[in-house]
């Protein structure tokens, strides 16, 4: 299932919105800020029903 979720670069602080599937449970993942062009570490977290319990933006360094 696809969600779209609004997040904060931990770069530059801009909010940008992020498009994860949870069908496939947790996972781990590498974007690209769409404003700094920063690669942000996105770590998304699901329930047992497949729902996005959160996703996390970490600087990838």
């Amino acid at each position: 299932m696809l969600d779209s979720i609004t997040l904060r670069c931990p770069f530059c602080g801009e909010r940008f919105e992020a498009t994860v599937d949870s069908s496939a449970g947790d996972s781990e993942y590498i974007e690209d800020c769409p404003v700094c062009c920063r690669p942000i570490n996105l770590h998304l977290r699901t329930g047992a029903g497949g729902d996005v319990e959160g996703l996390d933006a970490d600087r990838d360094e």
